[in-house]
């Protein structure tokens, strides 16, 4: 059943988008599976969460938490945040109690806005953390609340009624009904997203959008603008495919707030994709190799059943993609490809476009300002072109990496200041053209999610019947790594079998962070040190041949 919405007039719009939202106010600016808005309506609830957002008290860090999953609501949460001079956290929709309250706490949010399917979820960790202001949005939440006030009528117990009406969920229909429909002030600062990434010790780390990303000015008003200039901003209606919790997926909102229309796809659909891509002449998206191979998977019949010509650029991030993976999409949508190799800490690192990529099939491209590639051996010493070696880039602005709460990781990301690592091993030829052959540190990258093997580690190494445990990274067909675990059984006789494992995960981890085999084995190689080389771990899973899923 669809979400229903009651617009009034208002001028938010006339901040946020280019002269095309202020001229054309009955244009759709944004669309989900269920809901539709046109400029004017969108400009009106902009408006109204504004104004509901300056009625709280958001404490000095103005932290705004998102956990929901795609939709109209989620993009005007991160919108109206944006708008309103906040910093909005998006948070893992797949994340349980204690992980979404360990970020609630650690971003000292002041408010949370969820939808139905996550508010359990997201009331349970507002209670750990402390955070009293939880809104929620969906129909299905709605059903929920009447049906209980229905129940309390007929009960003569007022403290039953009053227990059940403390448990009812505070409502986003309700907080932009209690709101006002007046213009926002386009003169306040605005504030960069608080990422979160996997943790190498277990705890993922915050992280502010960084330069490269996030457009800056010193007010609203001149960050807008600066979004108006946009390479997006050139093009046509925009398509959101992955979950806006990554930083790729959230660049719709700020792709709308430069006056380009989206799509939002509530889930990825390889042959909803192509319908959309049809139905709207959508001219950009931003997919992970997971998403190509799907869209390949599809039988020809249905391929050849949509018209993708509207297309004009696909950028692809999140993971390495297999070369012949690449040469098969640019051969069906042609040279719209540009390849963004990157990390949410700092933004794009290197470009390339489809035809230089196929003159230099496999490289992530060339570094982009303000960056420059800094290959290094064993002894941090620069080696010659085409020689492998860790991969540093040198940031021209002397910024690097910051991990706002984690100083000691900043440091350990820097070869020296402003000149930091993402982890991985790679050349460069002799023409500047960057590739990666392997990595040093233990992230896993699945289906384009960044997971650090230190959170299922602590995990599993609190089972009784396990002794040590590794997590690595091994091929998989579909999400180009999957998390394996490599178990030392307390008694090699008496292993714990995959079930037990499986369910003692999963009560202690979101699900895409829980290892999908499970080997035992008699050692994991650790030295006099107590260090695993993770590298020696991973070599016998993977062919030589295979590009390692880098971000």
């Amino acid at each position: 059943m669809g979400r229903r919405y009651i617009f009034g007039h208002g001028v938010a719009m006339a901040l946020v988008a280019n002269v095309r939202a202020v001229e054309r106010p009955d244009e759709i600016a944004l669309r989900d599976d269920q809901v539709e808005m046109t400029w004017g309506q969108l400009n009106a609830t902009l408006n109204r969460f504004v104004d509901g957002l300056g009625r709280l008290d958001l404490g000095p860090q103005r932290r705004v938490a998102v956990f929901a999953s795609n939709s109209v609501e989620t993009v005007i949460a991160h919108l109206g945040g944006l708008l309103a001079g906040a910093s909005t956290v998006p948070i893992n929709f797949h994340l349980n109690t204690d992980e979404v309250a360990y970020i609630l706490r650690d971003s000292q949010s002041a408010v949370l806005f969820t939808d139905a399917v996550r508010y359990e979820t997201a009331k349970a960790a507002a209670e750990i953390s402390g955070l009293e202001s939880v809104f929620c949005w969906g129909q299905q939440l709605s059903d929920g609340a009447n049906s209980a006030a229905s129940d309390n009528a007929d009960s003569a117990a007022s403290d039953g009624a009053d227990s059940a009406a403390s448990d009812r969920p505070a409502s986003w229909e309700q907080f932009l009904a209690d709101s006002a429909d007046v213009e926002p002030d386009g003169a306040v600062a605005p504030r960069p997203n608080l990422m979160y990434t996997s943790g190498t010790t277990g705890f993922p780390k915050g992280v502010d959008l960084p330069p490269t990303i996030f457009a800056g000015g010193a007010t609203i008003a001149e960050h807008l603008q600066s979004l108006a200039q946009s390479r997006f901003a050139r093009y046509g209606t925009h398509l959101v495919v992955g979950p806006m919790y990554h930083t790729g997926p959230l660049s719709g909102m700020r792709i709308l707030a430069a006056g380009t229309p989206i799509v939002v796809m509530n889930r990825f659909d390889a042959e909803q994709v192509l319908a959309a891509v049809q139905a709207y002449s959508v001219e950009t998206t931003v997919m992970v190799p997971t998403h190509f191979k799907r869209l390949l998977g599809l039988p020809d019949l249905v391929r050849n059943r949509y018209d993708v010509r509207s297309m004009k650029l696909i950028t692809h991030t999140g993971s390495a993609c297999p070369i012949d993976v690449k040469r098969e999409m640019i051969d069906w949508f042609g040279p719209v490809f540009m390849d963004a190799y990157g990390a949410t800490e700092v933004g794009t690192i290197c470009l390339i476009g489809s035809t230089e990529w196929l003159e230099h099939p496999g490289s992530v491209g060339r570094c982009v300002p303000p960056f420059t590639a800094v290959v290094v051996d064993e002894f941090d010493q620069p080696v010659p072109p085409g020689t492998e070696g860790k991969l540093y880039f040198e940031d021209a602005t002397g910024r690097g990496i910051v991990y706002p709460n984690d100083p000691e990781k900043t440091a350990a990301s820097h070869l020296r200041p402003g000149v930091f690592t993402i982890g991985e091993i790679g050349y460069v030829d002799v023409d500047g053209y960057v590739y990666i052959t392997d990595r040093f540190s233990d992230m896993i990258v699945s289906g384009g999610a960044n997971i650090y093997p230190a959170e299922s580690e602590h995990v599993l190494a609190s089972h009784p019947q396990i002794a040590d445990v590794a997590v690595i990274g091994v091929p998989d067909a579909d999400m180009g790594e999957a998390v394996k675990a490599l178990i030392v059984a307390v008694d090699p006789a008496d292993p714990p079998n995959r079930a037990d494992l499986e369910a003692w995960c999963r009560l202690h981890l979101a699900g895409y962070k829980c290892p999908r085999s499970f080997d035992v084995v008699s050692t994991i190689g650790r030295n006099a040190m107590g260090k695993v080389n993770k590298r020696a771990l991973r070599a016998p899973y993977w062919d030589a041949t295979q590009p390692v899923a880098s971000r």
